[in-house]
């Protein structure tokens, strides 16, 4: 008996250590509030033109990846004063800078920056005093426009662009002139959708061939982004790209610092990564792209895409094309714009357990209920029902132990002076009447990877954010601010105690009963939709229990 409730406690400190003690430094001291305006800070640093390098390769202290020698125009004076491009759809409030045609600021219309502030839209990507997370994309080579010593700067129409009620997309074209070439950088939005076309036009209206390459890439610091999570996991925040090697590889910024990453693959994508938001780069998906995780000089970190160089005959146009995606970790949207790219939706070891669950969970809310509180209930159910036939074993065994305690003390009490002896009549006991000591543990600890997969899920479900359920909880992805579920998820846990044998041993008795104390209070900052879920199970746990043992102690089972 003694060592079937140690296995059980171990089996509770493991699920315990594997949600709290294993979990990455969690910082508690959050960095303040993103300046809301956008300020243009001084462009890429100018320098003397070098020799050819790799293709896809920065050199020295610039951001820009180098070919050879550029003959296109390139503006490397000051830069000069020039207002921003708006652009504005169902999804986005954007900003293009002139210069490069750089994207120096996304918010994302549909997320709140904080719950209940429909006028602050989530900024996801900003370029203020303090914080630097823009994305950049331009042409390099014999032709290119952006090289070491500058940035082209473009003339658009209009500073301000938006997407009108019933249309579909809306264009935003720059332009530039180039000695021997017209080239028309466009972007193309498009409804409900937070992929971005960013297409290069090129007329090449001189005798010779025009020839650069196309590259892409994510500037950013490393300042993490505010998030309320109290306590809990530390989502990863970082680089992640798809390369011939593994269909995810990430890095955080330590790791990109210390070990920089370069690789080639057909298609491919790189990808900054934060808790439900990320952007990503995809380049050509039909040729061979070359990407690079790298730390610069200033201290920002460059990731990045450069795609084959691209050849226009003279007199003829031609187009060289990426999208860049800035939204949601959106599983089916994500697993549609490139192979992989799903797997940016992290779901730690257990993904073949978590992703199904997921899928389950999205079902049950956009066909059955439209509730992400309720889904998880009825998921709740699904799984308990799923593995009813192992937890039915398990519960079968515990209340043969209780009911049968009463002899196995009166035991203890004869033998306590010959532990050997004891432990041979117990085993008559258990052989006698049927009783598996293992019965009773080891279902429970089969369930804990189903636990620890599906809080996974919950944390990286990026519909779960700000999703109300009833009443107070306006948030499932936050903790209950009233504590309301946490104590429930105790109290339901104390009852589930009551209808199982009970510890012969006083401390292992004292340890049981903290037990729910101890739950509750680690539950106190954990999502209301993880402790929904536990309290879900608990009391389907505790009906259960309760059939079966009256089955049992009626002789039924």
């Amino acid at each position: 008996m003694d060592w079937q409730r140690y296995t059980l406690l171990g089996g509770i400190a493991a699920v315990v250590l594997a949600l709290i003690f294993q979990w990455n430094e969690f910082k508690e001291q959050h960095t303040p509030a993103v300046d809301r305006e956008t300020v243009i800070r001084t462009e890429m640093p100018s320098h003397n033109r070098g020799t050819a390098t790799v293709p896809g390769t920065a050199t020295g202290d610039s951001d820009v990846p180098q070919l050879q020698t550029p003959d296109g125009t390139s503006d490397s004076a000051a830069p000069a004063e020039r207002q921003l491009i708006s652009v504005t759809t169902d999804v986005f409030e954007l900003f293009i800078d002139p210069r490069g045609g750089d994207i120096v600021k996304v918010a994302l219309r549909q997320f709140e920056e904080e719950l209940h502030t429909p006028d602050r839209p989530l900024i996801l990507l900003n370029q203020t005093r303090d914080h630097t997370y823009i994305a950049q994309s331009g042409l390099i080579g014999r032709n290119g426009t952006d090289s070491a010593a500058g940035r082209p700067l473009f003339s658009a129409e209009k500073t301000q662009y938006a997407l009108s009620e019933g249309q579909d997309a809306l264009v935003v074209d720059l332009t530039l002139q180039q000695q021997g070439a017209n080239i028309t950088k466009r972007f193309t939005f498009s409804r409900g959708d937070y992929l971005i076309d960013v297409s290069y036009l090129v007329d090449n209206t001189s005798d010779a061939t025009w020839t650069a390459a196309l590259f892409g890439q994510i500037k950013r610091d490393d300042r993490e982004p505010p998030v309320d999570a109290g306590i809990g996991v530390a989502p990863f925040l970082g680089a992640a790209l798809h390369t011939s090697e593994e269909n995810y590889f990430k890095q955080d910024f330590e790791e990109i610092a210390e070990s920089p990453t370069r690789t080639s693959v057909e298609g491919g994508w790189v990808a900054m990564v934060q808790h439900y938001f990320l952007s990503a780069w995809v380049p050509p998906q039909n040729v061979r792209n070359t990407f690079e995780l790298r730390q610069l000089s200033s201290g920002l970190f460059r990731m990045g895409f450069t795609s084959p160089q691209v050849q226009i005959p003279g007199g003829t146009q031609g187009e060289l094309s990426a999208a860049f995606y800035a939204g949601p970790k959106d599983v089916y949207r994500l697993e549609e714009i490139s192979p992989y790219l799903d797997l940016t939706v992290d779901y730690g070891w257990l993904w073949w357990i978590a992703k199904p669950l997921f899928r389950v969970l999205h079902f049950i809310q956009e066909h059955i209920v439209s509730n992400w509180g309720w889904a998880i209930i009825l998921l709740t159910v699904f799984i308990k029902a799923l593995l009813f036939p192992l937890s039915a074993a398990g519960t079968k065994s515990m209340a043969r132990m209780r009911k049968f305690a009463p002899q196995m003390k009166k035991l203890q009490e004869q033998y306590k002076d010959n532990r050997q002896k004891l432990a041979e009549e117990t085993m008559k006991l258990y052989r006698r009447e049927k009783i598996n000591p293992m019965g009773g543990c080891l279902p429970i600890l089969l369930q804990m990877p189903v636990f620890i997969a599906l809080y996974w899920m919950l944390t990286e479900t990026v519909e779960l954010r700000h999703a109300p359920w009833i009443l107070w909880i306006h948030d499932l992805s936050a903790k209950d601010p009233y504590f309301i579920l946490p104590v429930l998820m105790g109290a339901s846990m104390w009852f589930m105690q009551k209808l199982n044998p009970q510890p012969t041993d006083p401390t292992q008795a004292r340890i049981m009963q903290l037990m729910p104390v101890m739950m509750t209070f680690f539950f106190l900052w954990f999502p209301a939709g993880l402790v929904l879920y536990w309290i879900a199970n608990n009391l389907i746990t505790i009906g259960q229990t309760w059939y079966i043992n009256k089955q049992v102690e009626a002789g039924k089972v």
